[in-house]
Parts: C-alpha cells; structure tokens; sequence
C-alpha cells in the first residue's frame, strides 16, 4: 500500500514539474537526439560489421573443407 501511495505521489509530481518545467524538458530532448543518435549508430555499425566478420570466416570454413 505505501508503494502505491508512494507511486502516486511521484506520479502526480512528475505531472506537475513536466507542465510547469516543459521547455526546458524540450531542450534536453533535443539534446538528447543527436547523442541517442550517434551511439545507435555506432552500435549498430560495431554490430553489423561484427556479423560481417563472423560471414567472413563461415566463408572461410567452407572453403578450407571443400578442398
């Protein structure tokens, strides 16, 4: 019961400090994109080039068992 009062209250005060602060939560939004953006990207780069070089090596594989 006190975490459900306890979730209210921050629920309520959350309301209140996005309605009364919103620009500045706008301003960190936009200034959280670009950042957000560039770790995804370059996660997803680190991942793809990752699975290309595990392609590389499955390619090897069939070739060395081949001969």
């Amino acid at each position: 019961m006190k975490t459900l009062i306890g979730g209210a209250i921050a629920v309520l005060l959350g309301v209140v400090g996005l309605a009364v602060w919103f620009t500045e939560f706008l301003m960190i939004i936009t200034g959280c994109i670009p950042v957000v953006l560039l770790l995804g990207g370059g996660f997803a780069l680190y991942l793809g080039f990752d699975e290309l070089k595990d392609s590389w090596k499955n390619d090897e594989g069939v070739d060395a068992s081949a001969d």
